[in-house]
């Protein structure tokens, strides 16, 4: 630049300097209308991803209403309590309702008692029956839990919750339940277990008089649904199998066995399509998500059978198992049909006529 200012005459290098500071300014100028054009591209974009999101949001609340209009006032407001006998297929059979509860918009909230302790204590039940009946936010609601049944008509609430549950044959799980304290199951298989690295089988822990095999042990499925009194948890007591048997006919909804599991989720789908819509298609082609099997599990012998069997006990348990399903067989030989294989449930069957006064 030095060599060209002292070749060139004054009169050029005045205007190559004109020339250049032209040029600057055009460039300053077009920088600045890129910065400009660039400012109002990302104003632009940050506009069109808010109009998005209001969209967004103004057809989820639209879903959301459409949704609700589908269902009467009654039906948003339901309240449905699994209170869950364990080792029953209750995760299993929980799982599906936590797949299906985005879809079928409805919440679901795991009752957690302390240590698992199915009897709930007075302050508590006030609690529960007021969360249940009053947390408007949370309906329409399904609740689980391994919680003994709770009369709600003793509070004096005006709309009881609808309860429904699973059994199982009380010898099968009781086995279920021996294996899973000591192998856990394939759903938290890194668990560690109250039992683990007790290798003895089933069979070794009845032929020894084990505690954890007792006929006591087996003492359970009629408790959690007689409820919560105090004679309920007696082992053995007449008048809790009554109570159990009573309840299960006047409180509950549906009783499912776990070896008819896929019936029971085709029959609630049928009564309860705001909660199940979907269940069926879901338990049969799903990601089977909801499937679970204790690990290790060795089934015992007919000799560990029939010295259970013996245990006035088992035969309590057993006729209580009994009871409820030929109560559940029952109900299903009124709402399904086979053909070709294939379960279907049944349309409706009754209509209204002769309606008076005719206007």
């Amino acid at each position: 630049m030095g060599l060209l200012r002292v070749m060139m005459p004054p009169k050029l290098q005045l205007l190559a300097l004109l020339a250049f500071a032209v040029a600057m300014f055009f460039l300053e100028n077009q920088i600045q209308k890129l910065e400009e054009s660039r400012g109002k591209l990302e104003r632009a974009i940050a506009r069109h991803e808010v109009r998005e999101i209001e969209q967004r949001h103004t057809q989820d609340g639209l879903r959301e209403r459409e949704t609700a209009a589908m269902f009467s006032d009654s039906e948003n407001d339901l309240v449905i309590i699994y209170n869950r006998v364990p080792k029953t297929a209750s995760t299993s059979f929980t799982n599906v309702a936590y797949d299906l509860c985005g879809k079928n918009h409805y919440h679901v909230l795991h009752i957690n008692t302390t240590k698992n302790n199915p009897v709930m204590s007075i302050q508590d039940q006030v609690r529960f029956v007021k969360n249940v009946t009053e947390w408007r936010e949370m309906k329409p609601a399904f609740y689980h839990g391994h919680v003994s049944f709770l009369d709600f008509t003793k509070f004096g609430v005006k709309r009881k919750p609808i309860y429904i549950n699973l059994i199982r044959d009380p010898i099968e799980r009781l086995v279920s339940y021996y294996y899973f304290l000591r192998f856990g199951d394939d759903y938290r298989p890194g668990l560690r277990r109250r039992k683990q690295g007790d290798k003895k089988t089933f069979d070794e822990c009845v032929s020894a008089g084990g505690s954890d095999c007792a006929p006591e042990k087996l003492w359970l499925q009629i408790p959690f649904f007689c409820g919560h009194y105090s004679e309920c948890w007696n082992v053995g007591s007449q008048w809790a199998l009554e109570q159990a048997k009573y309840n299960l006919v006047n409180e509950y909804m549906l009783v499912g066995v776990t070896e008819e599991l896929e019936d029971f989720v085709m029959m609630l789908e049928a009564a309860l399509p705001r909660f199940f819509r979907g269940a069926t298609e879901l338990y049969k082609t799903g990601k089977k998500s909801h499937l679970r099997r204790t690990s290790e599990k060795k089934p015992p012998t007919k000799e560990s059978i029939a010295k259970l069997q013996q245990s006035g006990i088992w035969k309590m348990e057993n006729e209580f198992y009994e009871f409820a399903l030929e109560q559940f067989q029952f109900v299903r030989a009124h709402a399904v049909r086979e053909k070709d294989g294939e379960l279907y449930m049944l349309a409706q069957n009754f209509f209204y006529e002769k309606i008076y006064p005719k206007n």
